[in-house]
C-alpha cells in the first residue's frame, strides 16, 4: 500500500468517487425517508426561509437544518434533482474516508491509515448511506472528527464539530462526543485531561456553533418546538419505539455482521488483536476506537426506536481498527496467515450470496440478473481471499475486496436497485395523478406515500383517514393496494380507477 503521499490521498479520493457517485442520480427518492429531506429543502427554498423546516407548508420540528440546508445549497447550485438531494452525503462520505486516512495515519503510520480508509468507504452500509438523502452520514463526519479531534489533542476542533453534530441531529451530537471521552478517561483514569482540554473556551465555541439555531427556533416557536423537537422526537423515539417490530434487544447484530461486509470477516480478530497484541504506543487509541464503537452500538442496543442506519457512526472507528490489523499482519516478517479472514468471508458472503438469489426468486424475480452478479462477486472476492492470505499477500487481499466491493457498487446500482425501485418511491403515481389532477378537488394521501407524492407532484395534498374515504363531493386518493383492499365492497364502489404503479394506486370519487 503506498505511503502517506499526494498518490494515496488521490486514489482515495477516485475511488470514494466512482463508488459514491455511479448512478447518484439515477434512481428517483426512495420513500418515506429520502423524499422527506428533498421535500423539507425544497420547500426551504419556495417560503424563503432557512430557519424553520417546514413540510406540506406546515412547520416541521423533527430533526435540525443542517441537512436541510446543504440539500438547500445543493437545489440552488444545480436544480432540485435526485442527485442534488444526495450530493451532500455523498461529498461528505467521501470527506469521512479522508479525514480517517489523514487521522489514522498520524496515529497508526501511513499503511494502517490508507487501509482503514479503504475499509470505511467500501463498507455496505457506509456506501449505502452515503448514496441516500438522509442525515446520517453528515451526523457520522462531525462525531468521527470530533472525536479523533479530541483523540489527536485538537480541542478547538472537537467542540467545534460536535457543535455541528447537534445541529445535524440534535442532542446526541453532544451527548455521543461527552459519554465517549467520559468512559475512555474512566477506563484510562486520565482525568487530568480534563486540564487540557481548554474547557471554558470549549463551551463557548461549543455554544457558538450549536445554540443560535435553537435559540431562534425557541424564540420564533416557543414550547412548540421544545415540546416536539426535544420532548417527542429525542425522549420519547428512545423510551417508545416507533416501530414496534424492531425492539429485539439483538436488532443491530445481524445489521452490523451486514453493514460491515466485506470486513465482518475479519472485524472481530482486528478488535481482539488491538485488545491483546498491540504497541503499547497505540494501546490507548485503539481502546479508545473500541470504547466509541461499543458505545454506539449499545446506546442503540438500549434505545426502544431501532432503524438500520442508528450504528453508522461506529463504522469509522472500527475501520480504522480493522486498518490497523491489516497494517500490523501485512509486516511480511510475521509471516502471517489470517485464515480466519477467507473462512467467515466464505460463511458471510455465501449466506449473503444465498440470500440475494433466493430472495429475488420469490419476491422479485426481475432481480436475479442482479442477484447472480451479486454472487458472482462474492465468489471471485472469496477465492481470491482464500489465494492471497495462502501466499501472504494482505495487501494483495485487502485491494481485492476492494475492487470486489467496488464492482459490487456497479451490481446494485445497475441491475438490483433500478428494478426494485418501482416499488418503493412515489415518482410514478405522482406523475400518473399530475396528468390527470382537475386542479382543484382534495386530494387524501396515505402518510406512507405523502413525502414522495408532494416532491414529485408538487401537490401537498392531505394525509388520508379512514373518515375521508366517505367525504362528501369529488375527490382524488393516491394509496397502496393494501389500503384500498381494506376498504368494503360499497367503498370500493364509490371509486374509480384512474391508474396503478407498483402497488400503488390513483384512485377517483366521483
Amino acid at each position: 500500500m503506498p505511503e502517506r503521499s499526494g498518490l494515496a490521498t488521490i486514489l482515495i479520493i477516485l475511488i470514494a468517487a466512482f463508488i459514491m457517485f455511479f448512478n447518484l442520480g439515477g434512481v428517483p427518492l426512495l420513500d418515506p425517508d429520502e423524499p422527506v429531506y428533498a421535500e423539507t429543502a425544497k420547500e426551504m427554498l419556495n417560503f424563503g426561509d432557512f430557519v424553520s423546516p417546514r413540510i406540506y407548508g406546515e412547520y416541521w420540528y423533527d430533526k435540525p437544518p443542517m441537512y436541510y440546508w446543504l440539500v438547500t445549497a445543493a437545489f440552488s447550485l444545480f436544480g432540485v434533482s435526485e442527485f442534488a438531494a444526495r450530493l451532500p452525503s455523498a461529498l461528505l462520505a467521501i470527506c469521512g474516508a479522508l479525514y480517517v486516512y489523514f487521522s489514522a495515519s498520524r496515529l497508526f503510520g501511513d499503511r494502517a491509515g490508507f487501509a482503514g480508509a479503504l475499509v470505511l468507504i467500501t463498507s455496505l452500509e457506509y456506501f449505502y448511506l452515503g448514496k441516500a438523502a438522509v442525515t446520517d452520514i453528515t451526523l457520522t463526519l462531525f462525531l468521527t472528527v470530533a472525536l479523533l479531534a479530541f483523540l489527536e489533542k485538537r480541542y478547538y476542533l472537537f467542540y467545534i464539530c460536535a457543535g455541528l453534530a447537534t445541529v445535524t441531529k440534535g442532542p446526541v451530537g453532544l451527548l455521543f462526543p461527552g459519554a465517549i471521552v467520559f468512559l475512555y478517561m474512566l477506563l484510562t483514569r486520565s482525568f487530568s485531561l480534563l486540564k487540557e482540554m481548554k474547557l471554558p473556551a470549549g463551551i463557548v465555541l461549543f455554544a457558538l456553533t450549536a445554540l443560535p439555531w435553537y435559540v431562534a427556533m425557541y424564540l420564533i416557536h416557543g414550547n412548540a418546538f421544545i415540546d416536539t423537537f426535544l420532548g417527542f422526537h429525542n425522549i420519547t423515539r428512545f423510551t417508545s419505539p416507533e416501530h414496534p417490530e424492531g425492539v429485539l434487544w439483538s436488532y443491530f447484530i445481524p445489521v452490523l455482521i451486514v453493514g460491515f461486509l466485506p470486513w465482518t470477516a475479519v472485524m472481530v480478530q482486528a478488535v481482539w488483536t488491538a485488545i491483546t497484541d498491540c504497541r503499547p504506543q497505540h494501546a490507548r487509541p485503539l481502546l479508545f476506537l473500541i470504547i466509541w464503537a461499543a458505545f454506539i452500538f449499545l446506546f442503540f442496543t438500549v434505545s426502544r426506536t431501532k432503524l438500520v442506519s442508528y450504528i453508522l457512526p461506529m463504522y469509522p472507528p472500527l475501520a480504522m481498527v480493522v486498518g490497523w490489523y491489516f497494517a500490523h499482519i501485512g509486516d511480511w516478517r510475521r509471516g502471517a496467515r489470517p485464515f480466519a479472514w477467507p473462512l467467515l468471508l466464505t460463511l458471510l458472503g455465501g449466506l449473503f450470496a444465498v440470500g440475494a438469489i433466493y430472495g429475488a426468486r420469490e419476491a422479485m424475480p426481475a432481480l436475479l440478473p442482479g442477484a447472480y452478479a451479486t454472487a458472482s462477486v462474492l465468489a471471485a472476492m472469496i477465492i481470491g481471499t482464500w489465494y492471497c492470505v495462502a501466499r501472504r499477500e494482505i495487501d494483495q487481499a485487502v485491494w481485492l475486496n476492494v475492487a470486489g466491493m467496488a464492482l459490487l457498487v456497479v451490481v446494485l446500482m445497475s441491475l438490483l436497485i433500478p428494478p426494485a425501485a418501482p416499488a418503493f418511491h412515489s415518482r410514478d403515481i405522482a406523475q400518473a395523478f399530475t396528468a390527470r389532477y382537475d386542479g382543484k378537488s382534495p386530494v387524501y394521501v396515505a402518510k406512507f406515500l405523502r413525502p414522495g407524492f408532494a416532491f414529485y407532484a408538487g401537490v401537498y395534498g392531505r394525509e388520508l383517514t379512514p373518515a375521508d374515504w366517505s367525504a362528501p363531493g369529488k375527490a382524488y386518493f393516491v394509496v397502496r393496494k393494501t389500503e384500498y383492499e381494506g376498504l368494503d365492497a360499497a367503498g370500493k364502489q364509490r371509486l374509480t380507477l384512474l391508474d396503478t404503479a407498483d402497488e400503488k394506486m390513483l384512485l377517483l370519487k366521483q
